[in-house]
């Protein structure tokens, strides 16, 4: 069998079509996302909002509502609770994050554990990109379709934010109302990649492009648009390996993406450590 062949056999299956497209539109638009969240340091954040949209998807579920409407509204619900809790005490941020996710994360756990269903619930919890609908498929490409927008038309205010919050303010920015609007992309973002790897592997497409691109450019410029090429590479690339191996679809996209970090990590010609000690090396003994 011939490359072609390799990459023409899953397209057969009209359900791998889907699971394609959808991998794409996900890796792209948690790609973008993620270089601000690496930027202002909200790798937790991410984690926690990822988490907490999990007892929202369960009660849909028993409401018989779209599993999009449940994360949204308890991914800003995290975010609003986590904001209140460190305004209103001396609970410092990274607590106070810590106390919301688990929370929720526990509250959807036990949903799971007590609701009665006809359906293998535990596919919120890993994903379930190979079962994606056409209805699916519409929801994420609205969705992802609404943060990539914002995201590029306020690429500059929310950058200057993500710099200088005070330089931002004296222009007549508001960092706080921007700061808001990167949470609420944040949390329809994580409703976006719940389909492709579900609640616990969210995270990870939601930090490692962005620190990936970090280590191979000092410019930001650069990183929006290294993070969605890479992104998308390693997603494709890890999708297939599931096909081939018989393997989560999640699992091996994200797996596909750390392995991606630890070759820019080690072979960055700028920053990379593997690099680094072989220029440092050369130049001594030119010395």
């Amino acid at each position: 069998m011939n490359l072609v062949d390799l990459l023409l056999e899953p397209l057969g299956y009209e359900f791998m079509v889907r699971a394609l497209i959808t991998t794409v539109i996900t890796a792209i638009v948690c790609a973008l996302l993620s270089c601000w969240l690496v930027l202002i340091g909200w790798s937790l954040m991410g984690d926690a909002v990822s988490h907490a949209v999990l007892p929202g998807v369960v009660l849909a579920y028993i409401a018989g509502a779209p599993f999009a409407l449940g994360a949204l509204v308890f991914g800003l619900l995290a975010v609003g609770l986590i904001g209140v809790i460190r305004d209103t005490s001396r609970v410092k941020e990274d607590a106070a994050i810590g106390i919301v996710f688990t929370t929720l994360f526990a509250f959807g756990l036990v949903l799971i554990s007590v609701t009665p269903s006809q359906t293998d619930l535990s596919h919120i919890l890993f994903g379930n990109l190979l079962g994606v609908s056409n209805t699916d498929l519409v929801q994420i490409g609205i969705l992802a379709a609404i943060v990539a927008v914002v995201l590029l038309v306020k690429r500059r205010d929310f950058t200057l934010v993500a710099f200088d919050a005070t330089h931002a303010h004296a222009i007549g920015l508001n960092p706080r109302l921007l700061r808001g609007a990167l949470l609420g992309l944040l949390a329809l973002t994580a409703v976006v990649a719940l389909q492709t790897v579900g609640v616990i592997l969210v995270v990870a497409m939601l930090i490692i492009p962005g620190a990936t691109a970090t280590v191979l450019t000092r410019s930001f410029a650069r990183m929006l648009v290294i993070a969605p090429i890479v992104s998308v590479v390693c997603s494709a690339i890890g999708l297939y390996a599931s096909y081939y191996l018989d393997a989560a679809s999640g699992g091996m996209i994200v797996l596909a993406q750390g392995v991606a970090f630890l070759l820019a990590y080690l072979l960055s010609p700028t920053q990379g450590l593997v690099t680094s000690r072989f220029v440092a090396r050369r130049r001594a003994k030119v010395a």
